[in-house]
């Protein structure tokens, strides 16, 4: 276990040292922060010494040693559209995205999973057409769209819920949220529902697919031989074996949510990261777009090394083949 985990943990500091030289490049390639920063009526002098200031006329690998250190303090310069720290820009959107990430991954999750076992269980009756039929059009609606139409009937024809912004947030220990606010709510369910139709709707497909191939297999015709109810062998044979590539998808998804919230978070002007980084590339802002960059892989590194761990929870065939190659 502890070699498996210092393998992976390898893996993702080489994925992230990756991230961190492209996100680097940006800096090197994209404007010319001295530009943005003096403007254009800048003198000569003026330009050298801000260079000379931020390390710009340094050798480039020392240049890169020195991003990567301020990187791995979460220092990423200042934002040139702004004019205050990175930082402190992601400090005040990153919990308005994670609230939104979470609120749709729970909700996906929580109807995905047992609609897609109601359909696998009742497979060819007119529910499960019904539900697939469903997850069909989920899969197909663009997510603008799908928030487009969501604003016209709930906030347009229906006034009964808010079309933009956050609503009343409480500080709890330095972390802003809108769990505890009905008006935090009211503004997050449309954007949360939005964010989590085409998760949902692909959990569905992928639930019940595995849950029909693991039905088919000898042990769960053994189970059935044997006397089990079908609710124990449903749920305590079948199932189990349906979450492992359920939780794969699963957590690739809840990266996604995470990565791909910019056209919600635009749709609702939600003042999120996806927005920040929207407005960010809009001005060229390279500074907030390298710090986006990267936290986004950090999230995806997070992410897969937290679904491998489950893998060995949930499967044990991985913990017998890991044993035998140490052995």
């Amino acid at each position: 276990m502890l070699a498996f985990l210092l393998r992976r943990l390898l893996q993702a500091a080489l994925v992230m040292l990756a991230v961190s030289f492209i996100a680097f490049m940006l800096f090197q390639y994209v404007g010319d922060p001295v530009t943005h920063l003096l403007g254009q009526d800048a003198t000569e002098q003026q330009r050298v010494q801000l260079r000379a200031d931020l390390g710009l006329d340094r050798a480039f690998a020392m240049q890169f040693a020195s991003f990567v250190g301020n990187a791995l303090q979460g220092e990423f310069g200042v934002s040139l559209r702004q004019g205050r720290e990175v930082s402190a820009l992601i400090a005040e959107r990153l919990p308005a995205t994670l609230e939104l990430s979470l609120a749709a991954a729970v909700l996906a999750l929580g109807v995905g999973l047992p609609l897609g076992i109601a359909a696998a269980l009742e497979r060819g009756g007119v529910l499960s057409q019904l539900i697939m039929a469903g997850s069909l059009l989920g899969v197909s609606l663009p997510t603008f769209l799908i928030g487009i139409l969501l604003i016209l009937v709930f906030s347009v024809w229906l006034p009964w819920l808010p079309s933009f912004g956050r609503g009343e947030v409480l500080n709890v220990g330095g972390w802003s949220t809108g769990f505890f606010t009905l008006s935090g709510w009211r503004h997050l369910l449309l954007p949360a529902v939005t964010l989590a139709v085409f998760q949902l709707a692909l959990i569905v497909r992928l639930v019940r697919a595995e849950m029909l191939e693991v039905l088919r297999a000898d042990f769960i015709r053994f189970a059935h031989a044997r006397g089990l109810s079908s609710r124990s062998v449903h749920f305590g044979h079948a199932l189990k074996n349906t979450l492992v590539p359920v939780i794969t998808i699963t957590g690739l998804q809840l990266g996604s949510l995470i990565a791909f919230s910019i056209i919600t978070e635009t749709v609702f002007h939600w003042p999120g990261m996806g927005l920040l980084f929207i407005q960010a590339i809009a001005f060229a802002d390279i500074p907030v777009m390298a710090a986006y960059l990267c936290l986004i892989a950090l999230v995806f590194v997070i992410i897969n090394l937290c679904v491998d761990l489950l893998y060995f929870a949930v499967d044990p065939r991985l913990r017998i083949e890991t044993a035998a190659a140490v052995h």
